[in-house]
């Protein structure tokens, strides 16, 4: 441990530092403008500023799950940290690691215009809180934060007063060793009945979630055992692309035939997923069928559905497990997948053409031109709005970590953020955002150009119906008039060119098709706007 007297400013600036960090989202602030500045300066830390405070976590998010590091961001005190209770929220219910080091008012005036009970406000989203308790301490308590980012799975707020920075302190190198949770083997009675229910199952199933992504290659194996298709959820898309008994995603999102054979299924084995309302239909999935649950984590076990076995475990492990024992035990192959037709199982209804407004565009033709037309080695993020679900079944992912829906919080106007965040993450590959026109206008429009000065590389998809397109329906559906839900927004398109992008107006298949042919020749972030009928856009699968 090394020891040295300097500002406390620049001991969290050099904790950092020997955290490895070498990316810092923020918004600067009287609490924490130095500290970001000696980052930069001193340690050679990039630092990306955002233009709003929430968006600077939603920015660490996407760049954790793309890097597989913890997110760092920054913001100062006050309104600044009650701007981001939104964006905490997304993150603690998507489990995403990440560090917020927020400044605090001066301990030293209780009446400071910005001063609120930091504690509770942080408390309110779920997120964790650690206090830098003395100057002294500032670099044991952002090593505690780091740590419990790492092992909670969930945002931590480091709470910083501003009346610290400036003090003289010894800073202290210290690192908190992250102890990898054992891989737990299954065992017991437990694992026995569990054994027993998938050796009995005629037409087994396997369901794998974000939990179980690691283990793609012992479920496999398992699958290829019992004969058995596969599935994902929602957050786990991509995971099993290449096998033939892929049947994609599990639930209200799925396909026709794939439907039809989770309805034949009496088993499903499920590794790393919560079971929740959308991945199960309401339950409907799995009346009549018996679920095994397999989970690392003992909370998720019957958090939504109560299984009828359940193993706390690891899932590669398990499933390793399961394939023993069937062999032992000479169990044949169910068979079940000899009776499903793999070329039909990821193929979605085909499209009805429907009449739709003059100069928009027929929304689901458009999808499917832009599946095929968009660049392959894709990173693909999604906003929240009625548009996302048929977006969710159409374009596809290489793998689960080129994915990331923002919908954990249900929340629209988190897309673009986290797309910059993810741009930042990998700038070897294009981050291709779907949006709605509201979500864009909520939280899109004052971070284009953040996008635009990073020179990401980006091509933002905006599906302009001019209305909040959930409402609109919902008044429709009772014969309402949709007046209020309707808006006359401007020129997407030309907003983003005057903000230093480029931007294309759509108003047909044959406009779309010409400006996918301009995608080849794209410098920095690109926006394509769709306008659709908001009649015409299909309802949301969930």
């Amino acid at each position: 441990m090394s020891e040295e007297s300097i500002y406390t400013y620049q001991s969290i600036a050099r904790a950092l530092r020997d955290h490895k960090v070498d990316t810092l989202f923020g918004l600067m602030g009287d609490a924490n403008l130095f500290f970001a500045d000696s980052f930069v300066r001193d340690f050679g830390g990039t630092f990306v500023p955002a233009a709003y405070e929430g968006s600077s976590v939603l920015m660490a998010f996407a760049y954790a799950h793309i890097s597989g590091k913890v997110g760092v961001a920054t913001v100062t005190h006050g309104p600044a940290l009650t701007n981001c209770v939104t964006a905490l929220t997304e993150g603690v219910r998507g489990n995403i690691p990440m560090v917020l080091l927020a400044g605090d008012t001066p301990a030293s005036n209780p009446r400071h215009l910005q001063s609120i009970d930091q504690r509770e406000v942080v408390k309110s989203t779920g997120a964790g809180f650690v206090q830098v308790r003395l100057p002294e301490t500032a670099s044991k308590d952002f090593a505690q934060a780091i740590y419990r980012a790492q092992v909670e799975k969930r945002p931590i707020v480091l709470n910083m007063p501003a009346d610290y920075m400036w003090e003289k302190t010894t800073h202290s190198t210290v690192g908190y060793t992250h102890f990898e949770t054992p891989a737990y083997a299954p065992e017991g009675d437990v694992l026995d009945e569990a054994v027993g229910m998938i050796a009995s199952a005629k037409r087994p199933m396997i369901l794998a979630g974000a939990g179980a992504c690691d283990a793609r290659d012992s479920i496999i194996k398992l699958a290829d055992r019992l004969e058995a298709p596969l599935a994902t959820t929602l957050k786990a898309k991509g995971l099993f692309n290449d096998h033939p008994y892929n049947l994609d995603i599990f639930g209200t999102l799925s396909t026709p035939a794939t439907y039809d054979a989770i309805s034949k299924a009496d088993c499903i084995i499920c590794f790393g997923t919560a079971l929740h309302e959308f991945t199960t239909d309401r339950g409907k999935l799995i009346e009549g069928k018996r679920v095994v649950q397999i989970d690392n984590k003992g909370k998720a076990i019957g958090l939504s559905v109560h299984p009828d076995a359940a193993l706390v475990a690891d899932a590669a492990l398990t499933a390793d497990n399961f394939v023993f024992w069937l062999n032992e035990a000479e169990i044949q192959p169910s068979g079940f997948t000899r009776e499903l037709d793999s070329a039909e199982l990821t193929q979605h209804e085909p499209h009805k053409s429907r009449s739709f407004a003059p100069g928009t565009v027929d929304y689901v033709p458009a999808i499917e031109l832009l599946e095929q037309t968009l660049p392959e080695n894709r990173i693909v993020v999604t906003d929240g709005g009625r548009f996302m679900t048929e977006v969710w079944c159409r374009i596809s992912v290489s793998d689960p970590q080129s994915f990331i829906p923002t919908a954990n919080f249900g929340s629209i106007g988190l897309g673009l953020q986290e797309a910059i965040g993810a741009g930042v993450a990998d700038r070897s590959r294009p981050v291709v955002l779907f949006t709605g026109d509201g979500g864009f206008m909520m939280g899109g429009i004052n971070e284009f150009n953040t996008a635009v000065r990073l020179g990401l590389d980006l091509i933002i998809i905006v599906c302009n119906d001019a209305a909040y397109g959930a409402e609109h329906i919902q008044f429709l559906d009772r014969e309402m008039d949709p007046e209020l839900t309707t808006f006359e927004w401007p020129s997407f398109a030309a907003v983003a060119t005057a903000l230093g992008g480029t931007g294309i107006e759509v108003r047909s298949i044959e406009e779309l098709e010409a400006a996918t042919a301009q995608l080849s020749d794209r410098k920095g972030p690109v926006l394509i706007e769709l306008h659709l009928d908001p009649n015409d856009v299909p309802r949301m699968r969930i």
